[in-house]
């Protein structure tokens, strides 16, 4: 058993595994009290004063404690950033750490103006929004009570998020990066006149695009329809 997970888990392709893991142990080291959430949030007078540099990316790791909430967001993370790592992405993960990149840099910069704690819940919907661009005809089931088309969710997600009486700055952050991340990749570039503008570098490249393992398995479509959210059927 313990070999059937072992093989599962790196088959799981290599930036969701990554992340999702990263996510997974900061929340069981506070857990744990090997840290506290005050060493992790995004704090910018920490990190420029006293070289807290760490925040910069732990405030993308942690979801809070254990419950409801952090088991909905790892669901989500674990899925979307999958499904678009063995989708749109595949083959091209130095494009998907771009992107990841890209996401990082201009949510921190917003950050230091919308007073936001955590960035890891707008990293999912930046990755939820682009995504939903991307299958634009994918029919969607919200826990059995809501039909609509995949690009909708982000919204959906948002609103669910204030009926639980929570801010949704966090949302609105998600959502507005991962507009200008789809506007710049996929829109603007086929304008006319327009241009590609996010070029992803060549260290990159030589870094992360390796030649994909025969032995690869991604999780199929019909597979990803069956999970917690969504029932996956394009539009006829």
């Amino acid at each position: 058993m313990a070999h059937s997970f072992t093989q599962e888990y790196f088959q799981i392709p290599v930036v969701t595994r990554a992340y999702t893991t990263a996510c997974i142990l900061t929340t069981a080291a506070v857990q744990l009290e090997v840290i506290t959430p005050f060493q992790l949030y995004f704090n910018p007078d920490l990190i420029i004063r006293q070289y807290q540099i760490w925040r910069l990316i732990t405030s993308f790791l942690f979801f809070g404690s254990v419950g409801f909430s952090f088991v909905f967001n790892i669901i989500f993370l674990y899925r979307y950033c999958r499904m678009l790592e063995e989708g749109c992405f595949r083959g091209r993960t130095a494009d998907f750490v771009f992107m990841f990149l890209f996401g990082g840099i201009v949510m921190t910069l917003f950050g230091l103006f919308a007073n936001v704690l955590f960035l890891g819940q707008a990293f999912i919907i930046m990755l939820v929004y682009v995504w939903s661009k991307r299958h634009p005809l994918v029919r969607m089931n919200f826990f059995g009570l809501l039909n609509f088309q995949a690009p909708f969710l982000p919204w959906v997600l948002m609103g669910f998020s204030l009926l639980l009486g929570n801010s949704i700055v966090v949302d609105l952050l998600g959502i507005s990066v991962g507009h200008m991340y789809y506007f710049l990749e996929d829109v603007f570039p086929n304008q006319l006149g327009g241009r590609r503008l996010l070029m992803t570098p060549e260290l990159l490249r030589a870094m992360f695009d390796q030649p994909e393992d025969p032995d690869y398995r991604p999780l199929h479509e019909e597979q990803q329809g069956e999970d917690l959210l969504q029932d996956e059927e394009p539009q006829e």
